[in-house]
């Protein structure tokens, strides 16, 4: 990926030199690569794209030098719509979009897509993916692979010539790059893989070969259960639970595909929710976490649940004593690893990168407990803690699920807690200290304050959050907790 030093005020902190990369900046949430092609093609040739949905911008590569520089003297003249909303456009510091893989020429005929699912509030099987994709261009097979986050590869084929089969993959990465699959979550990111086709064993929750229905569904023992607190399936959740359940993605017009207005009710398709009965019955999925790369001597069972808990409930955290800076998360649900993993993993903290995926464990067995090197437990039970914030479907929808940033939100903190005794909290903790403080405004009856800090970097983010978050501030006949992640501000 490409490190952007724009502001968004489209005012540029230095002159950048001339590149065929053009940074966009100032795109609307429900912006996909299909609206960035439509409005931009003008200029010239556009071989590549790259979409930062959560940061609403993206980039864009142009063929021709000539035509970059069209497009960013253009967007400073007059304004330059990209689905409804003005977009602003400067040079990209580099010479060319790194791709992922590389197989990434779209004339190169491949018809194998690799998709990334960020944010996954809710599970993805296969055929959450054939319901959102077939629309557009038939479906072959399907492969999910759960290793950093939730990705996948579907392969589209329409006929037997090369063309029309490559159209399909284009189509589809044209119309899809950079949407919801449902309201806010579940962002699409598309990618051609390096693959020129897939192999498919079993049809289930993880792959599927449309071709060969005979390769049946291999279904697991159900077993015992433990009583669900939030019901069978997210489409139990009511509208002021987890927000709407339809995704915003557009059905295909002609050959243009423009994201319709809410209005437009005939142009928005609603697929319904998988049923948590199927996704719970394949046998990659688990409720526990595996953690490694911890660090020693600074990690501990309350510090990771301390990170982890912004993503699900935590019931048990256990150290393994056979792989030294391991640990297993046993957490609400199987949401809650995923939401983990897709944000979690390879984060650096304490100068140790996190490596967190699926345990083969289905629990966390409370067996060999020892001591770590801060003296805690290498084993704790969180199932009765107050602190847990998937609880009800209530607090569920409070929390905002976001990937590590450089803003922390603290709230519940006493009125008369100064920066300075602030600052001071992160020394006594050896934590690194924040550059900006803000208070929001309280009404004079409050008994407690909100606001942010920003620091120089996530990784220090991270550090503060990890340590200090649930911290008790004691002055007299008070307690409080200190630390919450909040979304990403700038």
């Amino acid at each position: 990926h490409v490190k952007e030093s724009e502001e968004d005020n489209g005012e540029d902190a230095h002159r950048i030199a001339p590149s065929p990369v053009v940074h966009v900046r100032g795109l609307c949430e429900s912006v996909v690569e299909g609206d960035l092609v439509e409005a931009l093609e003008k200029f010239g040739n556009i071989c590549y794209v790259m979409m930062m949905p959560f940061k609403r911008q993206a980039l864009v590569e142009f063929e021709a030098m000539e035509s970059a520089d069209q497009c960013v003297t253009c967007g400073a003249n007059e304004a330059v719509y990209i689905a409804g909303q003005q977009a602003f456009f400067n040079y990209s510091t580099s010479k060319r979009i790194t791709r992922p893989t590389n197989a990434d020429d779209p004339n190169s005929g491949n018809k194998v897509l690799l998709l990334s699912i960020q944010n996954p509030l809710y599970p993805i099987t296969t055929d959450v993916l054939y319901t959102v994709c077939n629309p557009i261009g038939n479906v072959l097979r399907i492969v999910i692979f759960k290793r950093n986050g939730i990705q996948a590869m579907l392969l589209f084929l329409n006929g037997v010539a090369t063309f029309e089969t490559v159209k399909n993959a284009q189509k589809a990465k044209s119309a899809l790059n950079g949407a919801d699959i449902y309201a806010g979550c579940c962002t699409l990111k598309m990618e051609y893989a390096r693959p020129t086709r897939l192999n498919v064993l079993r049809n289930d929750n993880d792959s599927w070969d449309y071709t060969k229905p005979f390769l049946v569904r291999r279904e697991r023992g159900k077993g015992r259960q433990r009583q669900a607190i939030l019901g069978e399936h997210p489409s139990s959740y009511s509208d002021n639970g987890y927000g709407p359940h339809c995704p915003l993605l557009p059905v295909p017009s002609n050959n243009r595909y423009k994201r319709s207005s809410l209005h437009d009710a005939q142009e928005v398709v609603a697929y319904p929710l998988p049923q948590t009965s199927s996704y719970m019955g394949h046998g990659s999925s688990s409720s526990v976490a595996m953690v490694s790369g911890l660090h020693p001597a600074k990690m501990n069972c309350t510090r990771i649940f301390n990170l982890f808990c912004l993503y699900g409930n935590i019931e048990k955290v256990k150290f393994m004593k056979s792989v030294p800076g391991t640990a297993l998360v046993e957490m609400g649900d199987e949401y809650a690893v995923d939401r983990s993993i897709t944000h979690l993993n390879s984060i650096k903290v304490f100068s140790k990168r996190l490596n967190v995926c699926v345990s083969k464990q289905h629990a966390v067995i409370p067996s060999q407990v020892f001591e770590l090197e801060d003296g805690s437990s290498s084993y704790k039970d969180f199932g009765m803690t107050r602190n847990n914030r998937f609880s009800s479907v209530g607090q569920a929808s409070k929390n905002i699920i976001q990937p590590p940033a450089t803003v922390l939100h603290f709230y519940n903190v006493p009125p008369c807690i100064t920066e300075d005794e602030l600052q001071r909290l992160c020394t006594e903790h050896e934590v690194p200290g924040f550059i900006k403080f803000k208070v929001f405004d309280a009404k004079p009856s409050s008994k407690t304050i909100s606001g942010l800090f920003e620091f120089d970097n996530k990784t220090h983010a991270v550090e503060v959050l990890t340590v200090l978050n649930h911290h008790q501030i004691r002055i007299p006949s008070k307690s409080c907790v200190l630390l919450r992640r909040e979304c990403l501000l700038q």
